[in-house]
């Protein structure tokens, strides 16, 4: 809510929005703090307003920060007015025609001049003054005396009746043992506005709520998080102070002078292709500013601290302000906006604490705000012809996968969804840590990797089939040639461009768009084709690409392992996707070897999840109609909810698997030897087994990050080439003994440096 320069100190207004009577109250230049809670003067004067605007159903205090106190707030402190109002009508309790001039100034004083400012203190007095008119009434010997007092008494306990049935003095109740009159401690426990600094629009609610438990506390840099569980909630509350709220109101002065004068710099059209290149320009331009501003206003900053206030500036300007600061969280998974924006805080999925909600609130200009930007930097249409966008999110710190609605198919307006993919790939042992999959899975799963089959992901949405297939691009081996093609970009390309890998992106219309300059799905994959032999990985099947991916499959142009995600919760559900929905011949679905389902495994009290690898599955070839009915999947390994693992079936320990036996096929020690094909396998595994070991052993996470994994997977496959040019097989004791020695040694040099 900007701060309107224009309005006197002391100064108030009434603002609609839709309606809601907002009572707008201009502190700036107030002696005191500007805060209800905090203070007895500014709350007299609230409740002054209050009584003048019996519509208002919030209060902002407007100033360099303004604190703004909700509904539920604004209906306690209304419900106080309108009990001054009440006894200020009530001529028997103010003037009492019975009684000395003592009953009367006593109640009178605690009515007119301490009600407004302290109903808490005027409470506590009230009940100080029912003590001691007992005492007296107990003491007194003169019936008159009694009489009287005894009336004082019932008009006292009338009006006590009436403070407690406030809920201001309802919820007092519990903190007022020790309670000092005049302390205003028990107001900052039930009085918590939300705070917006001037220079922005999301609110934010400082303190936790009443009775919440702290469960953890945890830092990004200067951002403070704490989790919270709050009583009578099943969510954790996910609480968040940003740096930009701990300010000074001299360096608030100075971003708000800021960004006024940066909102006319207008970005070039190159600025709005390359947002980098704009975030950096605007960086520039904002520190330059911040610089000469706190030059001519005598404010001393700090070389540090001038790259702080310029990169907060850029957050609000041509950033997605406090969004960025939850991106930047990476136990943060997703984050949801929900319609009507500004009615309900934001909520996030915790990898800790799952699903949470957080103490950020943001307004109808945010959510307007970034639907333009997210317009203008994926050059796709968000309208009523278009009232969804998928796009992606790329931020110094973090990226993340963007899906928003609008009108008419959100009825209420914008709403956000958030997907925050992983700073690094994830790999097979930082699966096998979290127990998603199981030493001999990611053993299985490497070899048909390297025996170039063709493999779908799938599962439900928020199933882990994504991260499984960006962690099975760690698998291949950096010699081949990588082509990825997606509408919205989630497959890790950077990373893995980083790692020296030879990868090509290709990005195409999204199937949710009606008319974009980018070009089909279908084409993607056939122009890929033209690019020569290269591992083809489809970021999600779902629409015409389907048909073009399987033609590429079946004619075998392709001599690489091929991969891509889909949705369907068992091996039959992908079948009848690809099959029925998406008009793939039966005939062409067979040239799918391998199919991994992954869904999220509930607990029996249905507060947690986690993340399983359910089946892994084999798509045989001799079936005509219904690979179901027909015996065409048969489960190479499937998930035991008894012992939380996937476990290898009879098939696979049997060797009864076509696929497998393909690729043996292929390779002269392996032809007609299921011990020695099982054996590579076991080994495979031992080796992803032994890096997540070495690292619960010796605290050391970075090796079971993608860098080290790769190194790993490249050490695996040089060794084994060397043994079996040696002794001329795959001898897989050798091959694991020397590749322990070099990890030992790798380990050692890098403790030691």
């Amino acid at each position: 809510m900007p701060f309107n320069k224009n309005m006197q100190p002391g100064s108030y207004e009434v603002e609609k929005q839709g309606n809601i009577d907002i009572l707008k109250i201009y502190c700036h230049k107030y002696p005191y703090l500007p805060s209800i809670e905090d203070n007895a003067t500014g709350m007299a004067y609230a409740m002054d307003k209050l009584i003048e605007i019996p519509s208002a159903q919030k209060i902002i205090l407007v100033d360099r920060r303004n604190y703004e106190y909700d509904y539920e707030q604004t209906r306690m402190l209304m419900e106080i007015a309108n009990l001054y109002k009440y006894l200020i009508k009530d001529r028997k309790i103010i003037n009492l025609s019975f009684g000395s001039d003592y009953f009367r100034s006593n109640l009178q004083s605690l009515i007119i001049h301490t009600l407004k400012a302290d109903p808490i203190g005027a409470y506590v007095e009230l009940k100080r003054l029912i003590r001691d008119e007992k005492i007296k009434i107990e003491s007194t010997e003169f019936m008159d005396e009694v009489n009287q007092r005894t009336n004082y008494l019932e008009l006292l306990s009338k009006l006590l009746r009436l403070f407690e049935n406030t809920k201001l003095i309802s919820l007092a109740k519990p903190y007022l043992s020790g309670h000092e009159f005049g302390s205003r401690e028990v107001y900052k426990q039930i009085l918590k506005p939300s705070i917006t600094p001037d220079f922005m629009f999301t609110r934010l609610m400082s303190q936790p709520p009443i009775h919440s438990e702290e469960i953890d506390a945890y830092s990004i840099e200067k951002t403070e998080i704490n989790i919270f569980k709050i009583p009578e909630q099943i969510q954790y509350l996910y609480h968040v102070i940003p740096p930009e709220f701990k300010l000074t109101e001299e360096k608030y002065e100075l971003l708000d002078i800021a960004r006024n004068a940066l909102s006319e710099h207008k970005p070039e059209k190159e600025e709005l292709i390359d947002p980098e290149r704009m975030r950096q320009t605007f960086y520039n331009i904002g520190r330059d500013l911040i610089q000469e501003l706190s030059i001519h206003k005598g404010i001393e900053l700090k070389y540090k601290e001038l790259n702080e206030l310029a990169e907060i500036l850029v957050r609000y300007t041509v950033g997605f302000g406090l969004i960025e600061i939850l991106l930047e969280d990476p136990k943060i998974q997703d984050i949801t906006i929900n319609g009507p924006i500004g009615e309900s805080p934001m909520f996030i999925v915790h990898e800790d604490y799952h699903e949470c909600i957080t103490n950020l609130y943001p307004s109808r200009e945010d959510g307007e705000s970034w639907a333009a930007k997210f317009r203008i930097l994926s050059g796709r249409p968000l309208d009523e012809a278009n009232p969804v966008l998928d796009t992606e999110l790329t931020l110094p710190k973090a990226r993340a996968r963007v899906g928003i609605m609008t009108r008419p198919l959100s009825p209420v307006g914008l709403a956000f969804a958030f997907r925050r993919h992983r700073d690094q790939p994830w790999t097979y042992p930082l699966f096998i840590k979290n127990r998603m999959l199981s030493p001999l899975a990611a053993g299985l799963l490497s070899f048909l990797v390297d025996g170039n089959r063709t493999l779908l992901f799938a599962g439900t949405r928020s199933s882990g089939k994504t991260s499984l297939l960006g962690s099975t691009l760690v698998e291949i081996m950096r010699k081949y040639r990588i082509i990825s093609i997606e509408d919205t970009e989630e497959i890790p390309v950077d990373a893995l461009r980083k790692l020296n890998y030879n990868i090509q992106p290709m990005k195409v219309r999204s199937a949710l768009t009606k008319a974009t300059a980018e070009m089909e799905a279908d084409e993607g994959i056939r122009t890929s084709l033209r690019f020569g032999d290269s591992a083809l990985i489809v970021g999600e099947v779902r629409s015409l690409e389907a048909g073009a991916l399987y033609e590429a499959m079946r004619i075998g142009a392709l001599s690489n392992v091929v991969a891509g995600t889909i949705h369907g919760a068992d091996s039959y559900g992908v079948f009848d996707r690809v099959v029925n929905d998406l008009k793939v011949p039966r005939t062409s679905f067979k040239a799918t070897d391998i199919i991994i389902i992954s869904n999220p495994i509930r607990s029996a009290d249905g507060l947690h999840r986690q993340r399983r690898v359910l089946s892994i599955t084999e798509v045989r070839k001799h079936w005509e109609e219904d690979p179901l009915r027909e015996k065409g999947f048969v489960d190479l390994m499937k998930y035991n909810s008894k012992t939380d693992m996937l476990e290898p079936t009879q098939d696979l320990i049997n060797g009864d698997s076509e696929v497998i036996k393909e690729i043996a096929g292929t390779v002269k020690e392996w032809i007609g030897n299921w011990d020695a094909v099982w054996d590579n396998i076991m080994l495979r595994a031992k080796i992803k087994e032994t890096l997540v070991d070495y690292s619960v052993k010796l605290n050391l996470n970075y090796i079971l990050e993608s860098k080290f994994v790769v190194e790993s997977n490249d050490m695996f496959h040089r060794i084994s080439d060397e043994v079996r040019e040696e002794l001329g097989s795959l001898d897989s004791k050798r091959i694991f003994f020397e590749w322990n020695e070099w990890l030992k040694k790798t380990l050692k040099k890098s403790m030691l440096s």
